[in-house]
């Protein structure tokens, strides 16, 4: 098996709350700073930012899993992820059938902003991506599998827009294939509080809106490779595949 380090939470300027600096090309590059062999792109109820960053990936050595922050209608976060655009297209149709009516105030939240490889804007999204789409948790997780993507509530201990300040519980029958909790948050201390989520892979990311945090936080994937199907594998730890904290 080979080791490979991984942030699987990363804004871009899409984000209304992403920094400015945060384009695809410098999100690259910092993650070549930081020696990160994958990265997971997340922008708040947007996908559109991925297809660019898996090119870009692909030609600095980098293995970007593509997807979104969906916010489910209880202001629960979620990470999904796509194994290409295709299906990554499909899901952006779906975030906007229940896309929020609510308009963007750059003044108040920020820009939303698609860019191309040259940092020039291509886009700018009107709805408040940051707002809630009317879709429940459980719908949002059963939609991403019905894609073949990977479903992993975000930041699952944290005070605001999280699994256990929103709901108070796991529902039994969300199919989660990991959780996040918060990148200052002790493993340890945090399963033995919440003993339920023992049987979940713990990830660990950055979470990153500025571009000095991409990487402070990440996870070690053990697989054979890196694709879709092995990252998928090392979530369940499945035929040796492992992901651990760093």
């Amino acid at each position: 098996m080979n080791n490979y380090r991984a942030d699987l939470h990363i804004h871009s300027v899409l984000s209304p709350c992403g920094d400015l600096e945060m384009s695809p090309v410098n999100i690259i590059k910092k993650a070549l700073e930081q020696n990160l062999d994958i990265i997971g792109i997340t922008d708040h109820n947007s996908t559109l930012h991925g297809p660019l960053l898996r090119v870009l990936g692909q030609k600095s050595g980098i293995f970007v899993l593509t997807g979104a922050e969906v916010t489910s209608k209880e202001e629960v976060h979620c990470l999904t992820f796509f194994e290409n655009d295709e299906i990554l297209g499909r899901f952006q149709v779906y975030l906007d059938s229940f896309m929020s009516t609510i308009q963007n105030d750059p003044k108040l939240f920020g820009y939303q902003v698609v860019v191309d490889k040259n940092e020039q804007i291509l886009q700018e999204i009107q709805p408040l991506l940051i707002a809630a789409i009317n879709q429940s948790i459980e719908e949002i997780e059963v939609k991403v599998h019905q894609l073949g993507g990977i479903f992993i509530p975000a930041h699952i201990n944290k005070p605001a827009n999280s699994l256990l300040s929103n709901l108070g519980f796991l529902p039994p029958e969300l199919k989660a294939d990991a959780i996040e909790i918060s990148n200052n948050s002790n493993k340890e201390i945090f399963l033995k509080d919440n003993p339920e989520f023992e049987k979940f892979t713990v990830l660990k990311n950055s979470d990153a809106h500025q571009i000095e945090f991409i990487g402070r936080h990440a996870n070690i994937f053990s697989m054979d490779t890196v694709n879709f199907n092995e990252i998928c594998q090392a979530l369940h730890h499945i035929n040796g595949r492992k992901v651990k904290n760093i």
